[in-house]
């Protein structure tokens, strides 16, 4: 070969990629399955979403095994026979029906004794009251309320006593409840009388000044006394002077004792 000559170009081949799990050095074992699996679970790594799942899964469990444990109890009716089943239906309608009666017969006994109980209050009350307006018209309790009072001043000594009564007897048409004349309560059968420088009630004597107190409805009784020709004009007229009060509170505390009839007695009962 001479200087000049060049020598042979090698031929061009292509580099070969290097195989999986080969290097430049030399081949590397390969990973087997496991320790890729092995590998991928730890270290572990949790993200914030699968955190809410497993805590939400949980939640359901829990919930599901209170479930089952409440049904649990109702396990033994679920196994039952039919007929056990309604025999047990047929106890607890019994039952039920038991309270029910119970129930009703205590109410009643509580409406009975309510009734019994305001019956008895009522009829006391009643006669309470009844005894009260009775005593008021025998004379035997004081009583107060709205009146008049009537003062007949007779310096003269001309007041007979039908002049009294007839006052007496034109308050009560005009509604006088009560009446006391001088310290003497008026009832149904008090009587007047002409005495030795005064009156006579019911054999005690007054003198004057003749005062009335009276219970009743004051815009009916002073217009009674004050009508034309009657019982102020009448008085007047024998020189007597006649004043008239009206009041909020008349107070009748003069009291009659209470007579035991000789002959009359209740006729009921």
């Amino acid at each position: 070969m001479s200087a000049n000559d060049t020598p042979p170009e090698e031929p061009n081949v292509p580099e070969q990629p290097l195989e999986e799990g080969k290097t430049q050095a030399g081949p590397v074992a390969e990973e087997t399955g496991r320790q890729r699996l092995a590998a991928g679970l730890w270290p572990p790594r949790v993200s914030r979403a699968q955190l809410i799942v497993a805590l939400l899964l949980f939640v359901l469990g829990l919930g599901l095994a209170i479930q089952v444990r409440s049904n649990s109890d109702s396990s033994a009716l679920r196994g039952a026979r039919q007929e056990d089943l309604v025999r047990i239906l047929d106890e607890l309608d019994g039952r039920t029906k038991r309270l029910e009666d119970e129930k009703q017969r205590l109410e009643d006994q509580r409406r009975e004794l309510e009734s019994s109980s305001n019956q008895a209050e009522e009829a006391r009350r009643q006669t309470v009251e009844k005894e009260r307006q009775l005593g008021i018209l025998a004379g035997t309790v004081a009583a107060q309320g709205p009146g008049i009072t009537l003062r007949i001043t007779d310096p003269t000594g001309q007041v007979q006593s039908d002049q009294l009564l007839d006052t007496l007897q034109e308050l009560r048409a005009a509604g006088a409840e009560a009446i006391q004349i001088n310290g003497v309560r008026i009832v149904a059968g008090s009587y007047f009388s002409d005495e030795n420088g005064g009156v006579g009630i019911d054999g005690k004597k007054i003198t004057q000044p003749y005062e009335f107190k009276v219970i009743g409805k004051p815009q009916d009784l002073e217009p009674a006394l004050n009508i034309p020709g009657g019982v102020v004009q009448t008085l007047e007229k024998e020189q007597a002077t006649v004043a008239v009060t009206r009041s909020a509170k008349i107070v009748v505390d003069a009291l009659r004792a209470a007579k035991q009839p000789d002959y009359a007695r209740s006729s009921s009962g």
